[in-house]
């Protein structure tokens, strides 16, 4: 029996009736596990686990989670340097100023 390591954790997860339904239909359709599959390391066959197909959910989940954050980072980024760029323009001597 193999141990599971100090950063393994099993947690448990309620799950509705709709996923369940859901689980079953990405177990039962290629077109959801590729779906899946793009958005993951995971591949998962019709004959995986339940707590594999989850695990795939959950990693598919942080992944867009994670770009979503950094997406309002660079908007953020974008927004002070347009802020900053600004500033200066407004500190610039005007080019028609020695005329």
């Amino acid at each position: 029996m193999a141990m599971l390591s100090s950063s393994t954790q099993r947690k448990s997860l309620p799950l509705s009736d709709r996923d369940l339904r859901d689980l079953d239909k990405l177990r039962g359709s290629d077109a959801h596990r590729a779906a899946l599959a793009r958005y993951t390391s995971t591949t998962v066959t019709e004959t995986s686990s339940e707590a594999a197909i989850l695990h795939a959910i959950f990693e598919a989940g942080m992944r867009a989670v994670r770009e979503q954050v950094e997406e309002q980072g660079y908007a953020q980024m974008a927004a002070e340097r347009d802020y900053d760029q600004r500033a200066v323009a407004r500190r610039r001597r005007p080019s028609w100023a020695d005329e």
